[in-house]
């Protein structure tokens, strides 16, 4: 078994991003089977290749790639299995993509349509098919703008929905091509590889692409970019870390603010209840010299708007 990995995303970049020919029919292929659209000539606008990659924080391995027609595609390989923000990631690249477009002194209308086109190994969406393009629509499934008209989608490749068992004669050819990433280090002791190799075309040059990377150049490709991951995972737990270590403090200092004001509203209720005591005492001094001075408890509630009974409750108390 041979150590060639088509899941690693420098590995996807020089295979369909290098600037050979033998590259460029392959990306050609690649975006036939996967966009559904026959693809005459393509060129790859970020075909520089990663050379120190193992010292790098996080070289952009995305394949930028524009048609005769202007179409810009973004092409990436997710390497991590994980579903980590991958909704929100992918549609910040599709706004990001649409939004490089230079449209000073032109028309909204000469936009030209962008797509990102991702593929990843883990089940993200909540059906069936292993590919699905998302555009803007409201609740009911009612398209924003016109099909012709729409400049923006997302196309999505879950590898992990692949059914790898499935007969060779009844996958189709996205189904073929996918199986071959997954499985590709197997080489020709994969009965479904040998037979694609064998009689495909696609997948022959593709199996070419790979065959041009020694053994040697896998496991390092492979090693490297290991290390590299790690430390980049590593990066996005300390931000976490750091994020939670933020809101528990401000959580922290929010819950001293909210004792602080209680305590105010403590000490002001105090404050009131002083007032009241001290006015009632007022009252009641007020009511006891009046009555000691000979007014009536009529004359008394009158002045003081007390009625009779209140008033001989302060009197005798």
């Amino acid at each position: 078994m041979r150590s060639a990995n088509l899941l690693n995303d420098f590995a996807f970049k020089y295979m369909f991003g290098e600037d050979c020919k033998e590259a460029n029919d392959a990306l050609k292929s690649l975006l036939t089977v996967f966009l559904e659209r026959k693809v005459h000539h393509v060129v790859v606008k970020n075909s520089e290749m990663v050379k120190d990659f193992s010292k790098m924080k996080n070289p952009r391995l995305d394949l930028l790639v524009e048609f005769d027609d202007r179409t810009m595609v973004d092409l990436e390989m997710q390497l991590r299995q994980t579903q980590d923000h991958l909704p929100i990631r992918f549609s910040y690249y599709l706004a990001r993509l649409h939004g490089s477009q230079e449209l000073e002194g032109k028309y909204y209308g000469e936009l030209k349509e962008t797509i990102v086109l991702v593929f990843f190994n883990v089940n993200l969406i909540d059906n069936h098919r292993m590919c699905n393009t998302f555009t803007l629509k409201n609740e009911d499934g009612l398209s924003f703008v016109k099909e012709t008209e729409d400049r923006m989608k997302l196309r999505t490749v879950e590898m992990a929905k692949l059914d790898v068992n499935k007969p060779l004669e009844e996958m189709n050819e996205q189904e073929k091509m996918i199986y071959y990433f997954l499985n590709c280090h197997k080489g020709m002791d994969d009965s479904k590889i040998k037979a694609m190799i064998e009689s495909d075309g696609v997948i022959q040059m593709l199996e070419k692409r790979v065959e041009t990377i020694s053994d040697d150049g896998w496991k390092k490709i492979i090693e490297d970019f290991r290390k590299l991951h790690e430390n980049e995972e590593r990066m996005e737990r300390q931000l976490e870390l750091e994020e939670a270590h933020k809101a528990k403090e401000e959580a922290k200092n929010a819950l001293q603010e909210a004792n602080k004001l209680n305590q105010e509203a403590d000490k002001k209720v105090e404050e009131a209840d002083k007032k009241v005591e001290k006015a009632n005492k007022l009252v009641k001094q007020m009511v006891c010299k009046m009555y000691e001075d000979g007014f009536s408890l009529e004359q008394i509630s009158e002045y003081c708007s007390l009625n009779v009974d209140e008033i001989q409750v302060l009197i005798k108390s």
